[in-house]
């Protein structure tokens, strides 16, 4: 039986350069807007700051982010799994700062299921969404709209193409997620239009679980990525 699943994914609000080598150095980001999509529903839900006159908020303010956290932890309670690519690194570190609810942050964090991390541990490097999904035959993230570009559009008063952009992002998330329970392993495109895959005979692996795995082996790399990039927030405050 697959998991009952909550996708969930933040854009952030504030504007950098296209090119940032480290974006959480720029902190705080502040969050522009959130999706999250139950794996029991038809449609993500969209979350975002209200101003006076009942426009969406240049970002959430603390209140509003810590409604979030206590969503995704009635979720939790309620038997879901949160399901994030990339949420262990960044978007529960983000939703932590803004929301001030850093050990929910952290707990929620610890027990969810963040694809990207799972893969990086059994392989030592990254990879991306899109690749993932395109590899598997599904749809993948929305095209025309490059991260970076989002907290800009935001602000021009184009919420509406950041929302459906994120939208799709938690789409891309559950079915990938689905897809490779199913087949029990994962397929990506490689940089150079190849195909690689690795099993998942257990499904995937929460955080914790992945932790657990053992060292890739990395020594053919030149500057291999620490594991301790994505999970550092969680030994601090």
């Amino acid at each position: 039986m697959l998991r009952k699943y909550v996708a969930f994914d933040i854009e952030t609000a504030k504007i950098l350069p296209a090119v940032v080598s480290e974006l959480k150095a720029h902190r705080p980001l502040g969050i522009a807007c959130v999706a999250t999509l139950c794996s029991t529903d038809d449609r993500p839900q969209l979350w975002y700051g209200v101003t006076d006159d009942d426009k969406p908020a240049p970002r959430m303010n603390r209140l509003e982010a810590a409604e979030l956290v206590h969503l995704l932890s009635k979720l939790v309670d309620d038997g879901f799994t949160i399901l994030t690519w990339n949420g262990l690194g960044f978007d529960f570190d983000i939703l932590a700062e803004e929301s001030g609810m850093t050990d929910d942050c952290k707990r929620l964090a610890r027990g969810h299921v963040d694809m990207m991390f799972h893969v990086f541990c059994e392989l030592g490097f990254p990879i991306g969404l899109d690749r993932a999904a395109k590899a598997m035959g599904l749809q993948g993230k929305s095209q025309g709209i490059e991260p970076h570009m989002a907290p800009q559009l935001w602000a021009d008063g184009r919420t509406k193409e950041v929302l459906d952009y994120v939208a799709q992002d938690v789409r891309a998330t559950l079915e990938l997620a689905r897809a490779c329970e199913t087949q029990r392993s994962l397929r990506w495109l490689t940089k150079n239009g190849g195909l690689r895959d690795i099993k998942l005979p257990r499904g995937w692996l929460t955080v914790d679980g992945a932790r657990r795995l053992p060292e890739a082996d990395t020594s053919w790399m030149d500057d291999p990525m620490p594991r301790s990039r994505f999970t550092d927030w969680l030994a601090t405050h």
